[in-house]
């Protein structure tokens, strides 16, 4: 079977492709974007808790489209990925509550994660545009699909 499909793949090439800003995108399925969503989040996540930078520092994030400061975020540096890595190590220790969590069980909390990514998805696509001055219609309907697909 493998050298029929070997044989056969140069009869299989696709048509020309398009780039993604030219594929057509419906706008009845993209609710309007909110040009000024809250800002509830601007730390560092580590060990399910927001943190501050262990340096106190933080950053400008900017709206790429006028130039006007959003917000300021935690700066993290080499202590707060140290900080992130000893967690994330800890997590799968064994005996800790993560590794001795049944495999369904851990399934069901990521598959949790991406309901609650489509729940809040008109949010976080205005919080992606916002922020990368990517049009709204690519992060509603591209980014954030995308991130449910790989977590499921």
């Amino acid at each position: 079977m493998l050298r029929l499909a070997l044989r056969s793949s140069a009869r299989l090439r696709p048509g020309p492709l398009r780039p993604l800003a030219c594929q057509p995108l419906s706008s009845a399925a993209v609710p309007a974007p909110n040009p000024q969503p809250d800002i509830a989040y601007n730390k560092i996540f580590i060990n399910n808790e927001w943190q501050d930078a262990v340096s106190k520092k933080t950053f400008p994030t900017i709206n790429p489209s006028t130039g006007e400061v959003i917000c300021q975020v935690a700066e993290g540096d080499k202590a707060d990925v140290d900080k992130a890595v000893k967690a994330a190590r800890d997590a799968f220790k064994f005996g800790s509550p993560w590794r001795r969590m049944d495999a369904s069980h851990r399934g069901k909390l990521l598959n949790r994660l991406a309901d609650l990514i489509e729940r809040d998805r008109t949010y976080l696509a205005a919080l992606e545009t916002l922020d990368n001055g990517k049009p709204y219609a690519i992060s509603y309907l591209v980014d954030l699909d995308m991130v449910v697909k790989q977590i499921r």
